[in-house]
């Protein structure tokens, strides 16, 4: 795959950003982290190069000053909200994320509960992480958030939150999804701070939209797309704008909210250190992008594929029909079309010639397929033909032992009453298991890493169990019959 980015560069001009905006400051600096800390696979597939730890390996470089606070909702933790791209609960992650964390050697310096009112089960969490030794903090909600100021900036407001102790320069706050109160918790703290006579700074990192890109760029486009479901809109930053004549993007949420946070700001510090939400940020992605047309190409691949998948959520019910048609319509505005995404029209294509469910695979500028059979699912099928591809292995030629296979087909038909097709996971079991014995599995194998990023598209929808598996090993699938390209042409 061709970068995009220079990954290394943007580390670079990231920690130094953020050293600058400290000295800014003086005594601290608390960062609103937005997004994925750790599997951020949009900005990989969005712009090549960037690394799924990225964000983190930025404050790594500053690790002996800075120090993580993790905020989660009470509401999220009541209503047992999950993270649907690792398969765990709020709670969960937020447990998961400490312990990368300081894989990393950053410091945690605890967990705040955001909007506690009382819930039973953010009762139980406050108490699980005390038992666990980690320091835990409570906020509550604040009767006419975020407008009225007098009341907010009053020991009734924030002065009623717990005061997060803190030791290090930087503290950066981060959640497990949108709507943890990583923004409530960084004012809450610069009040709390100012009380105290210890003064700290604001600042706020989110990778996308990019806001020294153009508005409609393809990478911010891509963005949109992303979160169609929340509804954000890339927009002019009119502030920014209005006071240095630049035009600069920004999403709607922080365009809404920044007259309050500017009043906020004015009270506590005497006055803003900001006069736009572009002014807030700290974001260098742009200025590591080295191949703008690389980066266009990837993100408009990137806009279909997230349509693909609206489809299928709307099926499922869980997407609105507004939420596709606002994807349909940045289509409609770059000129795209499923068909721009090869493997979609393969697999239709192979799905008609054969007969049966098929999915198409691109290994470089060659389309690789599987169907579905007695044997395997039309994914694991592909992986197969994918790998011996690779490995440059006889097609004809097969590649696992069928006195592994045998075994494999009656533990899941006979034992957990499943199908006796294998699935990817089977696949792979059983491949790893042949390959100690048999030269050729081995050599296929050994081509799994270089199967990441690899484009997959299968006519028919696919199982969970492989779709979690593809997920893992890094390729870009996406599923679907004619309804996504009839849909595509009705709007």
């Amino acid at each position: 795959m061709k970068k995009s980015l220079d990954n290394k560069k943007y580390l670079k001009l990231q920690s130094d950003k953020i050293l600058e905006r400290v000295n800014q400051f003086g005594d601290k600096l608390y960062i609103e982290f937005g997004g994925k800390m750790f599997d951020d696979h949009h900005a990989t597939r969005v712009l090549r190069g960037f690394e799924l730890d990225s964000k983190v390996k930025v404050l790594a470089t500053l690790k002996k000053q800075v120090e993580m606070i993790i905020a989660i909702s009470a509401d999220d933790i009541q209503t047992g909200k999950m993270r649907q791209d690792v398969g765990l609960t709020y709670e969960d992650d937020v447990l998961r994320s400490i312990d990368k964390y300081e894989e990393y050697g950053l410091y945690v310096g605890g967990v705040v509960i955001t909007m506690y009112a009382g819930q039973k089960l953010a009762t139980s969490f406050y108490q699980k992480l005390q038992n666990l030794g980690i320091r835990a903090y409570l906020h509550y909600p604040i009767m006419g958030y975020p407008h009225d100021i007098d009341f907010i900036l009053s020991e009734n407001g924030f002065g009623k939150n717990e005061y997060i102790e803190t030791t290090h320069k930087i503290i950066v706050v981060t959640g497990p999804g949108p709507g943890s109160g990583k923004m409530g918790t960084c004012l809450s703290q610069l009040y709390n701070e100012n009380v105290r006579g210890i003064r700290a700074g604001y600042a706020k990192y989110e990778t996308f939209p990019v806001w020294n890109l153009p508005l409609k760029h393809p990478v911010n486009l891509a963005y949109e797309a992303a979160t169609a479901d929340l509804f954000d809109v890339n927009m002019i930053d009119y502030y920014h704008l209005d006071a240095y004549g630049q035009s600069t993007v920004n999403y709607n949420r922080d365009l809404e909210a920044f007259p309050v946070l500017n009043e906020i700001f004015e009270r506590i510090y005497g006055e803003s250190p900001y006069k736009s939400p572009t002014d807030m940020g700290v974001n260098m992605i742009g200025f590591a992008i080295v191949d703008d047309e690389q980066a266009c190409i990837d993100s408009k691949q990137e806009i279909i594929r997230r349509y693909l998948d609206a489809c299928v959520y709307a099926k499922q019910g869980r997407f609105t029909a507004e939420a596709v048609e606002k994807i349909v319509r940045i289509m409609k505005e770059l000129n795209l079309t499923v068909d721009d995404r090869r493997v979609v029209k393969a697999a239709i294509d192979r799905t008609n010639s054969k007969g049966v469910p098929s999915v198409a695979m691109e290994i470089g500028h060659k389309m690789v397929y599987g169907k579905k059979s007695d044997l395997f699912t039309a994914p694991a099928a592909a992986i197969i033909n994918a790998l011996k591809t690779m490995a440059k292995l006889p097609k004809e030629m097969p590649l696992l032992s069928y006195s592994v296979i045998e075994p494999i087909r009656y533990l899941r038909h006979d034992m957990l009453k499943r199908s006796y097709r294998l699935h990817v996971n089977d696949v792979l079991n059983a491949l790893a298991i042949t390959a100690t014995t048999n030269e050729m599995a081995k050599a296929a194998l050994s081509y799994l890493p270089k199967l990441r990023g690899c484009q997959m598209h299968s006519s028919a929808m696919m199982a969970n169990d492989d779709l979690d598996i593809l997920h893992k090993l890094g390729i870009e699938a996406t599923m679907g019959t004619y309804q996504a390209s009839k849909l595509l042409k009705e709007q």
